[in-house]
C-alpha cells in the first residue's frame, strides 16, 4: 500500500472562503500536502473552470459541501460533475450522490455552538439515510468555533492549533455504533475558510490561514497503486480514481498533524498469510490476529471495539488475537493528545 496525505473541506471565493483557488494550491503545496480537496457550498465551479488536476506533486480535487434550504445537514460530495438542488430534503441529495456514482460524508455532524450569533451550528438529522459513505469525525472550525468564549478569544485567535482537542465524544460514538451494521467511513476535515474578523474596531486578523490550517486536521489515504503527480496538469483521472476508492473503502486514517507526522502508522488484520487493511470486513474466526504500528514509540495505542477499549498500551507495535466479533479501530494519543484514529475493521458482523 502507498500513503498520501491530504487535506478536505476547503472553502474558496467561489463560496464563503476568502481565498483564490491558485493560492489556495500554492499554501497545500509550501506544507507538503500530497492531496486537497476543494468543498465550496452549492458550486462545482472550480472543476467547471478547470482547476482540478495535478499542480506538481499535488493533487487538486473538486466537490461540493451540499445543505438543504433550511442550510442545515451539510455533506461534502465527491467525485460528481453535476450541482444538486438545495431545495431537496437530505435524505434525496445524499441518494442522488450515490445514484450519481459518488461518495457522500457528513459534514460535522454534531456541532454544537453559540460563540458567535452570525455563524449558528449546521447538524445532521437526517440520519435515517442509508445512502451517505462516511462521517466527518473531526472537523478543525467547529470544535474551534464551539470551544471558542468571550474569554478566551485572543488566545484562540492567536493559538489556532493549539485549540482543538479531539473529535466529538458524540460523533465517535454514532460511528463505532453504525458501524456494528455496516461500513460507514470516517474522514477528517479542516473546513478552512480563512475569514477575517474585526478586533477591537479596527484591527482585522485573518482567522485560520490556509496553510495554518493545512497543519492540523489531515486525512490519510492509502492506495494499491503509487500516484502518479504528471508535468500535464489534467493527467490526474487515475490518480483521482485511486483517491476516492480508498475513501470510500475506508482504506484512509485521520491525524492532526500539529502533533506529529503519522506518516507510516498502520492497522490490519492477519489471518494465517492473508492481510486485511481498514474498511474491510471479515468473518470470524479463532486465528485472526489484528496488528497496530505507530510511528511514534511514545503514542499510546488504544485498540476499540463496538466504541470499548478492549486494550491499551504505549508501544511501537501490537497485536492483538481477537475473542470475539467486533468493528475494530484505533485511536493513538501522544503526550495525552488526540493524534491518530483509524477507520474500522469489522470482523464477524
Amino acid at each position: 500500500m502507498f500513503e498520501y496525505t491530504g487535506v478536505i473541506h476547503i472553502h474558496s471565493v467561489f463560496s464563503d472562503g476568502s481565498g483564490e483557488v491558485k493560492n489556495i494550491i500554492q499554501d497545500a503545496q509550501d506544507v507538503g500536502v500530497d492531496y486537497l480537496i476543494l468543498t465550496d457550498h452549492n458550486t462545482l465551479r472550480a472543476l467547471y473552470e478547470g482547476f482540478e488536476g495535478w499542480y506538481g506533486d499535488t493533487l487538486l480535487l473538486v466537490g461540493s459541501e451540499i445543505n438543504d434550504k433550511r442550510n442545515q445537514n451539510h455533506l461534502l460530495a465527491f467525485g460528481i460533475n453535476e450541482t444538486i438542488s438545495t431545495r431537496l430534503p437530505a435524505i434525496e441529495y445524499t441518494r442522488k450522490v450515490k445514484d450519481a456514482g459518488g461518495i457522500s460524508f457528513l459534514a460535522h455532524p454534531h456541532e454544537k455552538r453559540n460563540s458567535m450569533k452570525e455563524h449558528p451550528p449546521y447538524p445532521w438529522t437526517e440520519w435515517n439515510s442509508q445512502d451517505f459513505t462516511g462521517i466527518e469525525i473531526w472537523n478543525h472550525m467547529s470544535e474551534w468555533m464551539e470551544g471558542l468564549t468571550e474569554q478566551n478569544k485572543y488566545n484562540y485567535f492567536i493559538h489556532p492549533l493549539k485549540s482543538i482537542v479531539g473529535p466529538p465524544k458524540e460523533t465517535i460514538e454514532v460511528w463505532d455504533s453504525l458501524n456494528q451494521t455496516r461500513k460507514v467511513v470516517g474522514i477528517g476535515g479542516v473546513d478552512a475558510h480563512a475569514h477575517k474578523v474585526n478586533l477591537l474596531g479596527f484591527f482585522e486578523m485573518e482567522v485560520f490561514p490556509y496553510k495554518v490550517l493545512f497543519k492540523s486536521i489531515r486525512t490519510h489515504v492509502l492506495t494499491s497503486e503509487k500516484l502518479k503527480p504528471s508535468s500535464k496538469k489534467d493527467d490526474f483521472s487515475e490518480a483521482k480514481k485511486l483517491i476516492y476508492k480508498s475513501l470510500e473503502e475506508g482504506k484512509c486514517f485521520i491525524s492532526n498533524s500539529y502533533h506529529g507526522d503519522a506518516k507510516g502508522f498502520r492497522f490490519y488484520a492477519q489471518k494465517e498469510s492473508h492481510i486485511f487493511e481498514m474498511g474491510e470486513s471479515i468473518p470470524f474466526s479463532s486465528n485472526i490476529k489484528l496488528v497496530v504500528k505507530s510511528p511514534n514509540p511514545d503514542g499510546k495505542i488504544r485498540l476499540i471495539s463496538n466504541g470499548k477499549t478492549v486494550f491499551s498500551k504505549k508501544e511501537s507495535q501490537i497485536e492483538y488475537k481477537v475473542k470475539e466479533s467486533g468493528a475494530f479501530r484505533v485511536e493513538i494519543f501522544l503526550d495525552d493528545n488526540a493524534w491518530i484514529f483509524s477507520n474500522h475493521i469489522r470482523i464477524g458482523l
